[in-house]
């Protein structure tokens, strides 16, 4: 008779099962026509973690998760940040989950450092951020790779290159955001150690590769659910 293992047992199971979630992500994802898009979006998303101050001092994720600034509700939250690197299709390419207070220029740098394949294959790829994504270093690391970086102008900069285009375009990693947390319920994640969060948002990473490349093979809309 085959074994079912009860809730306890197949949340161990799924925690050691990150490396694979992570692998098929990556299999699934090179396996559509949307991988070769010459055009990347990323963006950083807020993870939440807990409201209350005795969860941020007894959690398992204290020292990981912190307190952060979500512009986009104007509040404070305590958790991490999802880092995404998308193509235009919503396609996840690379992503990182970090604290909250993480520099997203760094991590971008890290992501793209665990890709080098994938980097060195893309010459003059180009890479639209918002405006936390700057500075001559930042953007000369991303030129030696290969990369064109396109963002939009700080206060008391010139207005740069392809302004025109970043709105419509940052939409899309907007639009992949509000589906983790609109569809996929990835603020209702309910881990509560590091192993568990990461396999939660590991999970809905592959939930929306999947859906992605179903539709791409099957001939269908990549907007439709």
């Amino acid at each position: 008779m085959a074994y079912l293992p009860g809730q306890s047992g197949y949340g161990k199971r799924l925690r050691k099962a990150s490396g694979l979630v992570a692998h098929m992500i990556r299999l699934l994802a090179a396996d559509t026509s949307l991988w070769n898009d010459d055009v990347w979006v990323v963006d950083s998303t807020p993870v939440e973690c807990g409201r209350s101050r005795q969860t941020a001092r007894r959690s398992a994720l204290a020292g990981w998760a912190q307190y952060g600034y979500c512009a986009s509700h104007s509040r404070y939250f305590w958790g991490l940040r999802l880092h995404l690197l998308c193509t235009l299709g919503g396609l996840p390419v690379a992503f990182a989950l970090t604290g909250a207070k993480a520099d997203e220029r760094e991590i971008l740098l890290a992501m793209l450092q665990q890709v080098p394949d994938l980097v060195a294959a893309r010459p003059g790829q180009t890479v639209i951020g918002d405006r936390n994504y700057y500075g001559r270093a930042f953007e000369q690391a991303l030129a030696d790779r290969g990369l064109v970086l396109l963002r939009p102008a700080r206060k008391g900069e010139p207005e740069r290159a392809g302004a025109r285009l970043f709105k419509p375009l940052r939409q899309v990693v907007e639009s992949v955001n509000q589906t983790f947390k609109g569809q996929l319920d990835l603020e209702r994640h309910g881990g509560r150690t590091p192993a568990g969060v990461v396999i939660r948002v590991l999970a809905r990473i592959l939930a929306l590769t999947t859906a992605i490349w179903h539709n791409d093979k099957t001939g269908q809309s990549i907007n439709d659910p």
